[in-house]
């Protein structure tokens, strides 16, 4: 355990996140990083520390992404370390999530509901109320459904961790990763306009797909009544449980996630860069400090986290703050000294 003697101490653990080098190298985290926790621009901070904004994304693009992930990873294994050692398996969620993009095509860029947008995909667990991030990819052009699904658990896989369930999306819903699915317990949530089950439904369903591609599997199909109106949902899966109970199950491991990204974009640096390498950096530095507010969630709410990370960085004098913080900061500051040592 590390006892910070200063605020200081802790601000340059921070900045260790960002493996930048070179004369204008502190710099440029500060401004990278209070970009981040602001929610602002690379061009309004710049202004503040004596740093023009290109520079600053020279740094970005000369960064190895692959070193940052590894370090959500660290912090992820950290987590886990006894379900690990006990052998417990974990069920995880995958997820895909665009950021939209106003603008002419360029490499990188994908499809998306709204027109084009940047798009990752992320494998997510929850231990003791806590949503940790523990695989992520971006989605490239020619990525087929089942090469994300496959990607993502190989990753968890690397970890070290057994899997017991994977949920998905409906966004995944495809033949082929029904497929390669069937090797894990899982549950995916199926568009009821594709299968074309209008009612309550348990039973075996038969894909439509032509030829040797058709999969056959358990469909769930049930109801809510919203404005006196009935609505319905399926998913698809392998387990061997009632209907209600596979149901509550998707939702206990999915519902978590949706606060979780909401808080990740919240981190998001302001950007309307064309480079697929700078939006890159952007949602991994963005998964990076929602995972340190993993590491204090309890101790301090979400609000503190940000203010006390805006007074490090924006402030000089925060002793007041610090003092007040202290107690309930010391799970981040071995969470940073985590990342030092990396």
């Amino acid at each position: 355990m590390i006892t910070p003697s200063s605020p200081n101490q802790v601000k340059n653990k921070l900045s260790s996140i960002l493996n930048f080098k070179g004369r204008k190298a502190e710099q440029a985290k500060q401004v990278i990083i209070s970009a981040a926790i602001t929610r602002d621009s690379i061009e309004n901070k710049a202004k503040k520390f004596s740093i023009s904004p290109q520079t600053a994304r020279n740094y970005i693009e000369q960064t190895t992404i692959d070193k940052m992930t590894e370090k959500i990873k660290k912090l992820s294994i950290k987590k886990l370390k006894k379900r690990i050692k006990n052998h417990r398996p974990i069920k995880i969620s995958i997820d895909w999530t665009s950021i939209e993009y106003y603008g002419k095509p360029v490499e990188g860029i994908g499809g998306s509901k709204q027109g084009y947008a940047w798009n990752y995909a992320t494998a997510t667990t929850q231990i003791n109320g806590k949503t940790l991030v523990l695989a992520l990819t971006r989605i490239t052009k020619g990525m087929s459904k089942a090469d994300i699904v496959k990607t993502l658990i190989e990753q968890v896989l690397a970890l070290g961790v057994k899997i017991s369930l994977v949920t998905l999306d409906a966004g995944f819903y495809s033949v082929d990763v029904l497929k390669y699915l069937s090797q894990f317990k899982f549950v995916v949530a199926v568009p009821v306009g594709d299968v074309k089950v209008h009612h309550d439904f348990d039973g075996i369903y038969r894909t439509r797909s032509k030829g040797k591609d058709r999969v056959a599997f358990r469909l769930i199909v049930h109801h809510r009544v919203r404005d006196g109106k009935r609505e319905y949902f399926a998913k698809g899966t392998n387990l061997d449980l009632p209907k209600y109970k596979v149901v509550r199950l998707y939702n206990e491991v999915r519902t978590p996630i949706e606060t979780s990204y909401r808080m990740v974009k919240s981190f998001l640096i302001f950007t309307s860069s064309r480079s697929w390498v700078f939006r890159l950096f952007v949602f991994v530095l963005a998964i990076l400090i929602y995972m340190l507010f993993m590491f204090v969630k309890g101790k301090m709410s979400r609000e503190d986290f940000r203010l006390f990370l805006i007074l490090l960085f924006l402030f000089d004098n925060i002793n007041y703050f610090y003092e007040y913080s202290f107690n309930a900061l010391k799970s981040l500051f071995n969470t940073l000294d985590l990342f030092s040592r990396g």
